[in-house]
């Protein structure tokens, strides 16, 4: 039996229908997976900023998910930052076909286009 990984999802707010996609699919089948994050409806602030440090710390890998929407997503962009400060392995996903845009925070990073088995090959090496 797989051990469950817990991965950690970055998003930009107007991207959330895209974390509930990547969510129901992990779900499909016995995915030895488990999702989290911390989407914040409010500014978010240093104490949010500890919580969610110490969640991404307890996570095997973080995924970005892309789109143009992440430019102005400050606390998407400060997510990935801290997984990368913490050790986190980060894979970024671009969730539109037509849409390219990394932030500075995912350079050097892994980056595919949404697809199932990518994502899932990625996973699996953790």
């Amino acid at each position: 039996m797989a051990t469950t990984k817990r991965i950690f999802i970055g998003f930009a707010v107007e991207d959330k229908k895209y974390r509930d996609l990547l969510r129901g699919q992990s779900k499909l089948g016995n995915s030895p997976i488990d999702y989290t994050d911390m989407s914040a409806k409010e500014p978010w602030d240093s104490l949010w900023k500890t919580k969610c440090r110490q969640r991404i710390k307890g996570c095997d890998g973080f995924i970005a998910l892309l789109s143009r929407n992440v430019r102005n997503a400050d606390g998407a962009r400060w997510e990935i930052k801290c997984a990368a400060e913490e050790g986190i392995p980060v894979l970024g996903v671009h969730i539109f076909k037509d849409d390219d845009y990394k932030p500075p925070e995912i350079q050097g990073r892994r980056v595919i286009r949404w697809t199932w088995d990518g994502i899932g090959n990625w996973i699996n090496r953790l």
